[in-house]
């Protein structure tokens, strides 16, 4: 131990923790937890399981990082929870480990914000710069792209999808996959519009929110198959790159999306 670990936290011999980490009073960090420097791990959290935490991420009291999974199906199985750098993981939030049956871990990449009481379960792909307002709920095997929002007590179905730059208002049910940049609401969550809002926000081009917006017309204001949508999307990416990710969101199969 070092100093940065108050003298009532439980750290388990096998734990591997940078020099520099912080542990709060009464803290649990189990014996398979990997901690970055300058994370910081206020009091009574919890790190279990096969966990790996990278840098500069910031736990506040009473999470639960990397136990088990809530299925019915786990069996013990060596499972994992990776978490990459510059989190911030508010009071409450809970982080489940991946199963066998998927990818056999669960992955939040950088940058992310995770407000309290917020759940990300078993086998999730969270990418980066993503916010979770308070309560925002996603079941297992969920996909979330970059710079997603979830607002809160947002609940998302297992499986679903939620594509980069998409904001999904609070207290939406998600039962279906929301394309990238499209704004969804209500529940079951339907398309209401492009995030032009938040891609200003982020610095595109209005030129390239021109494209999003004529984008999410040809998806839904078009009344096309969704196959021939995304083909006049693809060919509107050649002169707006921007829309790529939306292309290749499409392509992917999945639980087909809101609509």
């Amino acid at each position: 131990m070092t100093g940065n670990v108050h003298p009532t936290a439980l750290v388990a011999a096998g734990a591997r923790l940078a020099p520099d980490v912080s542990v709060g009073p009464y803290s649990i960090i189990g014996p398979e937890v990997t901690v970055g420097g300058g994370t910081i791990i206020a009091s009574h959290v919890v790190v279990a399981g096969r966990t790996t935490i990278g840098r500069d991420n910031r736990v506040f009291q009473f999470a639960s990082v990397g136990d088990i999974p809530q299925d019915r199906k786990y069996g013990g199985e060596p499972t994992a929870t990776e978490i990459g750098d510059n989190n911030v993981i508010r009071e409450f939030v809970t982080i489940h480990a991946g199963t066998a049956q998927d990818r056999g871990r669960t992955t939040i990449g950088n940058r992310n914000l995770l407000l309290a009481y917020s759940h990300v379960a078993h086998d999730c792909l969270v990418g980066d710069d993503t916010t979770f307002s308070n309560n925002a709920q996603l079941a297992g095997h969920v996909v979330v792209g970059d710079y997603a929002v979830l607002g809160g007590f947002v609940g998302v179905h297992q499986f679903c999808r939620i594509g980069a730059h998409a904001m999904v208002a609070a207290g939406s049910i998600v039962l279906q996959d929301v394309p990238p940049f499209v704004t969804a609401a209500g529940y079951p969550a339907k398309p209401r519009g492009s995030n032009s809002e938040g891609l200003r926000r982020r610095g595109f081009s209005a030129d390239d929110i021109a494209a999003v917006r004529r984008a999410y017309k040809t998806l839904y204001r078009k009344a096309l198959p969704l196959e021939e949508a995304r083909a006049a999307i693809a060919s509107d990416a050649k002169a707006s790159p921007a829309l790529n990710v939306m292309v290749e969101f499409l392509e992917t199969p999945g639980r087909g999306i809101i609509r």
